[in-house]
């Protein structure tokens, strides 16, 4: 992998870019759900922090692909990550009369990501010199969004903890400039010569020629419905912070460890389940199945260690399954998707995994407020493991079938 980057300075910088980037994310992630949580003292309003950070994901996501599809993606990827920064400056504003301005600054740099991740996921490609190469690429990728979690979770619970939380703000504010200015840096296009384009935007009608090229591919579609059925479970992560502080009695540094232990997981899995794959889609699948599972196994048995460094060895294990389930389903898209719609696929698969991580973290932090994180956060482990026993039993033929071509 280190090879590849070495002799890719393109994937290099677009690497160097997302490593910053993810970087000063998780800085300010840590911070915010800290701020929140001391201010309000309510885990409904903890787990909508991380509703911004995905719901509106969601909400733009059928315009973003477009933009990803029609546009020069390289650009967009400059103009959104500045725009993110002064997004991310506004979360130093945020107090106890204005703790509204946490969600609105938080949400326009998560609707911003929905043309940020497709852009350089329908990009990747590109910028891969042959197959093997993306595989190479995407679990890097992968792994490198887990390594930074758990670098900046850990480094950011220590910085809001020690430097106050309006230098991690400021931290991920610069970050995005960084990114941009690395993505500049990028030459070879992220995009194939469009033979033709349509004079004005179609979101609807773009979105539909996607969504029925992926109807009509079942390999496809069972990607889709990969990530979407991971994200049933993935409510759960929006309660690590409420059961570092209520059950472990902790404070911003262990909800940096917690979220970090995640981040070490989503590191590793990618990495490993490479290994079981190469570029066959029929074992893609079949990991992503079983690593959805595990996921769902090691939260459900996780949130109820005594002692937290019990706990962060769970968690660590269910992410493994977490980044391997997220990052192979990716890598599949990308190889069955044409690059004319790449764009609006990979937009899709995040649309729907962020409407229904939305859905679950509102309900999980519901249901933590009203009973416990325990409870919340074994109720939802527990349907995230019949969601998935669901899909490996329904992908089962296709799976067969895949693995005698």
């Amino acid at each position: 992998m280190w090879k590849m980057l070495r002799a890719n300075a393109d994937m290099r910088r677009l690497f160097i870019a997302q490593v910053i980037s993810y970087l000063g994310d998780w800085f300010s992630f840590v911070a915010l759900v800290g701020l929140v949580d001391d201010l309000t003292d309510s885990s409904f309003l903890v787990s909508m922090i991380v509703v911004s950070f995905s719901l509106p994901s969601f909400i733009a996501s059928p315009i973003a692909g477009v933009i990803v599809d029609r546009f020069d993606r390289r650009r967009i990827l400059i103009v959104v990550s500045l725009v993110q920064s002064m997004a991310a400056l506004g979360l130093v504003l945020v107090g106890a009369d204005t703790i509204w301005l946490a969600f609105v600054c938080q949400s326009i740099i998560s609707g911003l990501a929905a043309i940020v991740k497709p852009a350089s996921e329908a990009g990747t490609p590109n910028l891969a010199r042959d197959a093997e190469e993306l595989g190479k690429a995407q679990a890097l990728f992968g792994s490198t969004w887990g390594v930074m979690l758990a670098v900046g979770a850990a480094v950011g619970g220590f910085f809001a903890a020690t430097l106050g939380r309006d230098t991690a703000f400021i931290i991920n504010a610069a970050s995005f400039v960084v990114s941009a200015w690395f993505i500049f840096l990028i030459t070879k296009p992220l995009q194939e010569e469009r033979q033709q384009t349509r004079s004005r935007m179609r979101p609807i009608a773009d979105m539909r020629e996607a969504l029925g090229h992926a109807r009509r591919d079942s390999v496809l579609l069972a990607l889709l419905l990969s990530k979407t059925t991971f994200a049933i479970g993935s409510g759960v992560v929006s309660q690590l912070a409420v059961l570092a502080s209520d059950v472990y009695r902790g404070g911003d540094g262990a909800r940096g460890i917690l979220i970090a232990a995640r981040g070490a997981g989503v590191g590793l899995g990618p990495i490993i389940a490479t290994r079981f794959t190469g570029g066959d889609v029929g074992k893609v699948l079949t990991v992503c199945g079983y690593a959805s599972l595990a996921f769902s196994v090691f939260y459900l048995t996780g949130a109820w260690m005594p002692a937290l460094w019990l706990c962060v060895i769970f968690i660590t294990a269910a992410h493994l399954g977490g980044g391997a389930q997220w990052t192979l389903s990716t890598y599949g898209l990308q190889m069955r998707s044409p690059d004319q719609i790449r764009g609006r696929i990979l937009a899709g698969d995040f649309a729907l995994m962020t409407l229904v991580l939305s859905i679950t973290s509102l309900a999980a932090g519901a249901l933590s407020e009203a009973t416990s994180v325990r409870t919340a956060i074994t109720a939802f482990a527990a349907a995230a493991a019949v969601a998935s026993l669901i899909y490996i039993s329904a992908t089962r033929s296709l799976r067969k079938q895949l693995l005698r071509q």
